[in-house]
């Protein structure tokens, strides 16, 4: 399976994120990173068909802007940044509602099944019959998750994944994601700023800065001190490890740095 974008390009209003986005994604782990108002949510929104931008969206062929709401759902889930919010419904209610394609006013024992065996291979089934609005942000986000999964999706695209997990669950996710993946062939696409944890679950690391694609590609030739320099403004180390996998250590900002050196060039300090 694979997806395509083409010359895919967003505005809000006059001012353009998206420009000129071309990018293939097949069943593996694709991670898209870069700062702050990069356009990585905005090309998620797009791919899931929330936004419509200019260029295409195409999946195996088939252009995702021709299909309904309906029958996009049936191929595309999507894990928005924000999650359940404060819905008034169990943890269990808010799951099955992943399932909208097939609901009717009675449950039918398969979605029934599918949304406690999603539970239960998160770790929540515990939590079935809590209120959402009860649940820490945590518990929030792993429901969240698991009413994206229910749908049983061929593209997977998740916006910041792991946000308000801690370090046991953020691992399990990744472990869980990784094997989804593979078993199922999935297109599954993250948006993630934790660079070192990106490394790990990633197969792709894309990097978008201004709009653009910067770069693609296996996550050692992608995470250099160059790229850290010129798409996040930060000096830094990067290590890699016995598995082929680099490390980022943080030096200081280019910014900052800078500052530093002037200063001291002013006063005559050596830095």
């Amino acid at each position: 399976m694979s997806l395509y974008l083409e010359d895919v390009s967003f505005a809000y209003d006059s001012e353009l994120v998206l420009n000129q986005i071309n990018l293939q994604v097949d069943s593996s782990i694709t991670a898209l990173v870069g700062p702050n108002a990069a356009g990585k949510s905005t090309l998620l929104r797009c791919v899931a068909g929330i936004l419509k931008p200019q260029g295409r969206v195409v999946l195996d062929g088939q252009e995702l802007s021709a299909l309904g709401t309906r029958e996009r759902a049936q191929l595309v889930g999507y894990l928005v940044q924000d999650g359940l919010g404060s819905m008034e419904l169990t943890v269990l209610e808010a799951v099955l509602l992943g399932r909208f394609r097939t609901l009717s006013w009675r449950v039918s024992e398969t979605d029934l099944d599918l949304a406690l065996a999603t539970l239960n291979d998160l770790g929540i089934a515990h939590l079935a019959l809590r209120s959402v609005c009860e649940l820490s942000g945590g518990q929030q986000r792993m429901a969240s998750i698991a009413q994206v999964l229910v749908q049983d999706p061929r593209v997977l695209l998740m916006d910041e994944p792991t946000a308000n997990l801690d370090l046991r669950h953020q691992l399990e996710i990744a472990a869980l994601l990784k094997e989804m993946t593979l078993r199922k062939g999935l297109v599954t696409t993250l948006v993630l700023h934790d660079l070192n944890f990106a490394v790990r679950v990633a197969d792709t690391i894309v990097v978008l800065h201004e709009g653009r694609v910067f770069a693609c590609g296996n996550p050692a030739s992608v995470v250099t001190p160059e790229m850290l320099r010129a798409v996040y403004g930060v000096w830094a180390r990067v290590n890699i490890d016995e598995e082929g996998i680099p490390v980022v250590t943080l030096l200081d900002s280019v910014r900052s740095h800078s500052r530093v050196t002037l200063d001291g060039a002013a006063s005559g300090l050596s830095v």
